[in-house]
């Protein structure tokens, strides 16, 4: 029997292409057929074929408090009765902004954009402008949006794809992007001592998110801000999957680490687009119109994005007790996947922090991306097969991080935990 979302897929890949607008959606990597989903609530997604999933992806990280969380629904109608956007300034941005700088640290000042991409893309710009310096450096298997600087070993939907070179990126937009091994100081030095006086920042995912989850060594990051002073380089700490989600004031808050500038998306639009960059005074002075380094946006400060992303942020500022139930949550399903997997003898390797948390096959160490790329993922494929049959949803890659929200409770650990003692 043909599936309402196979036919839909079909049609899809006519107007589409490969039928998705993003292209880890397409399941290429794992195999089969996308899912096309119609509604969701709380923990759960429902599909036009009228079954239900527990959600691991919530949104690839926003829905920290579930799906259609009802105070968000109640601020975007209410804001969308009034309009649905302006092109000019609102008192909502202001107060957006405001209680950004109340969360977050180190943040002076900041502009809000509309995706994480669009946010890295900028903060790349404002570095090279404060610095006066061209060259930065990534770090292999963090992602960064698609702007071309950033698809260098990018990992991610690159990874999940099999795209080893990025087709119409020119030399020139990417000569100037070093790239190291995640979690290696030493080759961070080297290319210090390689380009002396040349490099105007360093970006990366404080906890990997695009590699699967990967958290830094210990030191690692406080390695990074050492270097980063030393060479009057800016340290760029890429918050769109971590900020709000791993503590209230992201990655910085949770391991004491300031860094010059920040990228912030996902949660902080609650479900719909909204993304921002902040850091220092000195430095976010150099944007446009009271600086010289330019960025626009049509849609910055949607009133209604901005609407999703403000209650969302004030439910999470005002309830900190959340943070410590998904913490919960996660060390539960970690706890109990571990336990599983060892007594039916699955070599295996879980990584979590937070409400992060992936499953990696065929290895005892997952530190980067080579040792991503070195496990088991036709393991992982067959296990990510068996769960959605079995109505649990993960991220189709082996190199995404599954995230946790608030709505998922130990009925949904129980069965999802059932479903993997039957693989």
């Amino acid at each position: 029997m043909i599936t309402k979302s196979e036919t839909l897929f079909e049609q899809a890949k006519k107007s589409i292409p490969g039928g998705v607008n993003s292209p880890v959606r397409s399941f290429q990597s794992v195999g089969g057929k996308p899912i096309f989903m119609e509604s969701a609530k709380g923990a759960y997604l429902n599909d036009v074929d009228g079954k239900s999933y527990i959600d691991y992806i919530n949104s690839w990280g926003p829905m920290i408090l579930g799906h259609n969380h009802p105070e968000v629904l109640e601020a975007i109608q209410v804001q969308a009765q009034k309009a649905l956007g302006f092109g000019a300034p609102t008192e909502l941005e202001v107060k957006m902004a405001e209680l950004i700088r109340s969360i977050v640290p180190n943040v002076d000042l900041l502009r809000l954009v509309s995706s994480g991409t669009e946010a890295c893309m900028t903060a790349i710009r404002v570095a090279r402008g404060f610095t006066n310096r061209n060259k930065f450096i990534k770090l292999e298997g963090c992602y960064h949006g698609h702007a071309d600087p950033f698809l260098v070993k990018a990992g991610s939907g690159l990874a999940t794809l099999g795209i080893q070179s990025q087709p119409g990126i020119t030399s020139g937009a990417s000569k100037d992007t070093l790239v190291a091994p995640f979690n290696d100081l030493d080759s961070i030095q080297k290319i210090f001592q390689d380009n002396k006086d040349e490099i105007a920042a360093i970006i990366l995912e404080p906890v990997a998110g695009n590699m699967g989850c990967i958290p830094p060594n210990a030191g690692y990051l406080e390695g990074l801000r050492k270097i980063c002073t030393e060479n009057k380089s800016l340290l760029i700490f890429d918050e769109v999957m971590t900020g709000f989600r791993l503590s209230l004031g992201g990655a910085q808050e949770l391991f004491g680490i300031e860094a010059d500038l920040i990228t912030m998306g996902k949660i902080i639009g609650g479900g719909l687009p909204v993304a921002a960059f902040g850091g220092k005074r000195e430095i976010m002075e150099t944007v446009a119109p009271i600086g010289k380094v330019y960025q626009a946006g049509t849609l910055s400060g949607n009133p209604v994005a901005v609407s999703a992303g403000f209650k969302t942020l004030s439910i999470l500022k005002e309830n900190p007790e959340i943070y410590r139930t998904i913490e919960r949550t996660t060390r539960t399903l970690h706890e109990g996947a571990k336990s599983i997997l060892t007594k039916k003898g699955i070599p295996h390797k879980i990584n979590s922090i937070g409400s992060m948390i992936s499953i990696f096959f065929g290895t005892e160490k997952i530190s980067n991306f080579q040792d991503v790329a070195n496990s088991d993922i036709n393991m992982f494929n067959r296990f990510f097969h068996f769960l959605l049959e079995q109505g649990i949803y993960l991220p189709p890659s082996a190199y995404e991080s599954w995230f946790i929200s608030n709505a998922i409770t130990d009925t949904e650990i129980d069965k999802t935990l059932v479903a993997m003692e039957k693989f």
